[in-house]
């Protein structure tokens, strides 16, 4: 039997994907052997425009501030549909210098966000302790980002897929894709590596890093994405012990984040440390030097996290993309989008993405912002007619 629309990866974003698809009415075949495992599970859940805004990539925050206003509209349908919203936190994170060459770093970014209009406060340290009353005494610059927020992606991806198994419209296979079934130039499936074929009007490559193999042998449609792996701890931490709010900061120059859940029933909160960026395979072994990396440069600004409990190590490959821009749309090739090289920011575009993909599915007009992610960009014919315009 042909489906309307095959996603291969069921992380956040193909999730989202098949979820908003089915929504709108499409059959849709999914296809991971392990939803949810991938970069989506080390995800710390920022949706952070304001602290990802780096000079140069101007249409990049554009696209990120069009995607932290998506998600609340996402929010409130999954929640109407499987009782949570995905972890959805309210406004504001916290950017902290640790010291004087940290706060030039953080007075350069302000900057960047007042020519850019991103509506970043910069803070006194005491307006700063105030915020956030667990800073340690080592803090020399503070700035308030207005537009980020943070959502929790394990949680948004288990509703999304208990949304999906409920839809008598949606097949979820826990199968590897294989490859593309061609035809007369065209995709019009995927094998997958049990031989079974999954034969589809269009097919979305939603794979991650993994999506440029698919593609090794489809003349016509680069897709450089590569694995970049990053890893996070998590930890378990007691009332007294957690920020109330996310915490970024610059410490010595290295970047590290600490993003706090909401608190259970018992007063106790998990926290999400990250930061690490390498090249590499995806192995899923995190490195003793980068659990310590982290944990140096977190307990530096927030003390108090040496009482909490280290709980799990999570180590996961992002793809990443030559200009750090998802490739998210149609390909040259009919029957094929692309929905993939998110790096960092996947949880943050996850519902812009599926909104997109949808649009293009059903033929309406994809959001404006998500122009810059055009995957035909890489390709001779348009990178030519886009220098030359």
């Amino acid at each position: 039997m042909s489906a309307d629309v095959v996603v291969v990866g069921a992380g956040i974003i193909g999730a989202a994907v098949a979820w908003r698809a089915a929504q709108a009415g499409l059959t849709v075949t999914v296809l991971d052997p392990a939803p949810g495992s991938g970069a989506t599970h080390a995800a710390a859940g920022m949706l952070a425009p304001a602290a990802e805004a780096w000079f140069g990539e101007a249409d990049a925050t554009r696209l990120g501030l069009a995607a932290v206003a998506a998600w609340d509209g996402f929010a409130i349908d999954l929640a109407a549909a499987t009782g949570s919203d995905g972890g959805l936190r309210g406004s504001g994170a916290l950017l902290v210098a640790y010291d004087a060459d940290d706060a030039a770093q953080l007075r350069r970014i302000l900057a960047l966000h007042d020519r850019w209009e991103l509506g970043s406060a910069e803070l006194s340290v005491a307006e700063a302790r105030r915020t956030e009353p667990l800073l340690g005494p080592r803090v020399s610059g503070a700035a308030w980002l207005a537009p980020d927020r943070s959502a929790d992606p394990r949680t948004t991806t288990a509703a999304l897929l208990t949304a999906l198994e409920a839809d008598a419209r949606v097949s979820v296979v826990r199968r590897a894709a294989d490859r593309l079934l061609t035809q007369a130039g065209c995709v019009v499936g995927v094998l997958d590596d049990d031989g079974g074929e999954h034969r589809a009007g269009t097919v979305v490559l939603a794979a991650g890093w993994r999506s440029a193999a698919l593609v090794a042998d489809l003349p016509g449609v680069p897709v450089p994405v590569r694995p970049v792996r990053g890893q996070t701890l998590r930890l378990d931490a007691a009332l007294g012990e957690a920020p109330s709010h996310v915490v970024r900061g610059i410490v010595q120059g290295r970047p590290i984040y600490v993003v706090p859940r909401e608190p259970g029933s018992d007063g106790r909160r998990e926290v999400v440390v990250g930061a690490t960026s390498d090249e590499g395979p995806d192995d899923g072994r995190p490195t003793a030097g980068g659990a310590f990396a982290l944990l140096r440069d977190a307990r530096a600004l927030l003390p108090a996290l040496d009482e909490a409990a280290l709980v799990e190590i999570t180590s996961r490959a992002r793809p990443g993309s030559p200009d750090n821009a998802p490739l998210v749309g149609p390909t040259d090739v009919p029957g094929l989008v692309l929905a993939t090289g998110h790096h960092r920011n996947g949880i943050l575009l996850a519902p812009i993405t599926a909104e997109a993909v949808v649009a293009h599915l059903v033929g309406a007009p994809m959001p404006d912002a998500m122009a810059a992610a055009d995957p035909r960009r890489f390709t001779p014919l348009h990178a030519t007619t886009r220098s030359l315009s």
